[in-house]
Formats: structure tokens, C-alpha cells, sequence
């Protein structure tokens, strides 16, 4: 087996286990959530086929849901992120991506970071809207989307920084 497909593999079980048994159980002032199974969809390689990494990142969001009794609202979420990828790596990396000479970690953090925001902020925005599902709720859509995902962001780089692949 390909050691990429291993370590996609391994990503996606330990992000699943770590969202269902820990992550879930925090609600940090009420109503901030992390959500760091995103990492698994920022962190698939970049030049996988569109389609795998819809099918992907649904798997990952329905797996969650099953354990969360959610109702379908993480994997819409991460449906609607996996979409707009393309999107955003080339807003956020634009020449580099369009030609596939990207590589993730020698691109400036501020490229970075900026997929990031936008990914994760998209799939927050996308799963509190859901959650609540009436536009009445806005500003508490958006509060939710706001320190959630400035939560999962903090979360989302940190694990980036530590479990980064060192070049020998």
C-alpha cells in the first residue's frame, strides 16, 4: 500500500476517534465548538481528483454524523467545503496551484493561513446554518461560525506546526 493512501488513511480514523470522543464533548462558553476533523479535507493531497475529495470529505462528515446524531449537517458541511476547494486553493495560491508546482509546507504561512480560514470558515458558516436551518438566527450563525471557527483555526495550525513531516 502507498504510503500517502497509509498515512490518509491513519489521518482519517485519529481525526474521526479525536472529534467523536473528545473533541464533541467540548463547549467552550456555551457555544464554541472545535471541529478538527477539517484538517483531514485541508490536508488531502492537492492534486487528488476532484471527486475523491467530495467522496472523501462526505465520508468523513457522515462518519461524524452517524456518531453525533447530527442529522446529515457535517457532511453537507464538509460536501460544501470539499466543493469549493478548487476554489479556494486558487485564491489562495493562484499561479502555483493552477500549474501544480505547490508544495504545501514551502508556501508562505500566509498562503496558508488563508486556506485555512476560508475552508474552515466555509464549513462552519455552512453547518450552523444547517444546525439552526431558519435565517432568524443570524447573528447567532454567525457568532457560532466566528469563535468556532477562530477555535478550530488555532487548533488547525497547531496540529499542522506539530505533526508536520520533517525533511531530513
Amino acid at each position: 500500500m502507498n504510503k500517502l493512501v497509509l498515512s490518509n488513511i491513519t489521518r482519517f480514523i485519529l481525526l474521526i476517534l479525536l472529534q467523536v470522543t473528545i473533541l464533541s464533548n467540548i463547549n467552550f462558553l456555551g457555544f464554541i465548538n472545535p471541529y478538527l476533523y477539517v484538517l483531514f479535507i485541508l490536508l488531502l493531497p492537492l492534486n487528488l481528483d476532484h471527486w475523491k475529495v467530495i467522496i472523501y470529505s462526505f465520508l468523513i462528515g457522515i462518519i461524524i454524523d452517524v456518531f453525533q446524531d447530527s442529522g446529515g449537517i457535517n457532511a453537507a458541511a464538509s460536501l460544501v467545503a470539499a466543493y469549493l476547494r478548487p476554489n479556494v486553493l486558487k485564491f489562495a495560491f493562484g499561479v502555483s496551484y493552477e500549474f501544480q508546482t505547490i508544495k504545501f509546507y514551502q508556501t508562505p504561512f500566509a498562503q496558508r493561513l488563508t486556506y485555512i480560514l476560508l475552508i474552515v470558515f466555509i464549513h462552519h458558516f455552512v453547518l450552523f446554518s444547517f444546525a439552526y436551518f431558519n435565517f432568524t438566527y443570524i447573528l447567532e450563525i454567525l457568532e457560532n461560525t466566528l469563535f468556532s471557527g477562530i477555535f478550530t483555526v488555532l487548533l488547525v495550525v497547531i496540529s499542522m506546526i506539530l505533526f508536520r513531516k520533517r525533511r531530513r
